[in-house]
């Protein structure tokens, strides 16, 4: 651990202690924590979004929350675990979401292309958030950075699942590996934060019609 990284870790532990009032009030009062927690999140996202993530410090995130270093700590255990929970909030609610769709009845065809679309809204609907990630994320430190490989890839196998369905009722070609069909068509929404653009003539809905049109098409037997 290097000499910076014990230093906020040791606050952390200190604030943590003595009970360190978050925005004016101990933490545990469920009405201030998670505004406070949000304007880290959000300032943290802009200071990434327009820095970088290695030249952000902790003390300009807090100075721009309006926080004290303390309160972040009393969330947060560092800079990393900012930067984690960008994206994992984001793939929280993917999951979510797609466990709703694979769950539901009706034609497994039907439930991939919800499930296929939906992954493009709400990553286009979060694009500051998942381009920060994907830009930084090798910066992260490695159990930080295995837990999160380890969070992609149960979204990964839900969504793979469906595909294996569809394979093993006829209703999807079985000529081509399922795990190949995931990792191709993420690849494609993981490169949207490199073109995609809100102003763009094409909204979020109808790119994530056209992906999931894509990949149903490709499955046909």
């Amino acid at each position: 651990m290097t000499r910076r990284a014990a230093g906020e870790h040791r606050v952390a532990g200190e604030r943590r202690a003595t009970g360190d009032r978050v925005n004016g009030e101990r933490p545990g009062n469920g009405s201030l924590e998670e505004p406070v927690r949000q304007r880290l999140l959000a300032e943290a996202t802009r200071l990434f979004a327009e820095r970088g993530f290695e030249s952000t410090s902790v003390q300009e995130i807090v100075a721009a929350a309006g926080v004290t270093k303390g309160a972040m700590y009393h969330y947060f255990d560092s800079k990393d675990d900012l930067l984690h929970e960008i994206y994992a909030r984001v793939l929280r609610l993917q999951m979510e979401r797609l466990n709703r769709f694979a769950d539901a009845e009706g034609p497994v065809a039907d439930r991939l292309h919800a499930a296929a679309m939906d992954v493009v809204v709400t990553t286009v609907d979060n694009l500051d958030d998942s381009k920060i990630f994907f830009r930084s994320m090798h910066q992260l430190a490695p159990e930080t950075y295995k837990s999160v490989r380890a969070e992609r890839r149960r979204y990964h196998e839900r969504f793979r699942d469906l595909v294996v369905e569809g394979q093993r009722d006829g209703v999807f070609r079985d000529d081509i590996p399922a795990e190949m069909v995931v990792d191709f068509f993420f690849g494609s929404v993981h490169h949207l934060g490199t073109w995609y653009h809100p102003d763009g003539p094409l909204t979020g809905q109808e790119v994530g019609r056209h992906f999931a049109d894509l990949l149903l098409n490709s499955l046909r037997p």
